[in-house]
């Protein structure tokens, strides 16, 4: 006999550290914006259904996207900053802290 119910779980991470966590019950055939709805966090969080990034299971997906049991709902923030510059900075940092070192150890 089928469930009349399938749990899902919706993550967010609305900065470094924090993490908006929802457990939920849908019925079958439930889409990954209802599973976002269903869980409050527009509310909470103050977001824009339209101008969310989503994704299940680390994978981005459509809003329409239908679920099945078990699978996990991701909310994805922007970038604030470019993965290559942000290595160029911490690698320009640590030269120039190699540098300075140097200079002391002779």
């Amino acid at each position: 006999m089928a469930s009349a119910e399938m749990r899902v779980e919706l993550v967010y991470c609305p900065a470094p550290g924090q993490v908006d966590h929802s457990q939920l019950q849908l019925a079958p055939g439930a889409t990954v914006m209802q599973a976002v709805q269903a869980s409050g966090v527009l509310q909470r969080q103050a977001l824009q259904a339209e101008s969310l990034r989503l994704g299940v299971w680390g994978r981005a997906c459509e809003p329409g996207a239908v679920l099945r049991e078990g699978d996990r709902v991701e909310i994805y923030r922007g970038l604030l900053v470019d993965p290559k510059e942000a290595r160029r900075l911490r690698y320009k940092t640590h030269r120039a802290q190699q540098a300075v070192g140097t200079r002391r150890g002779r």
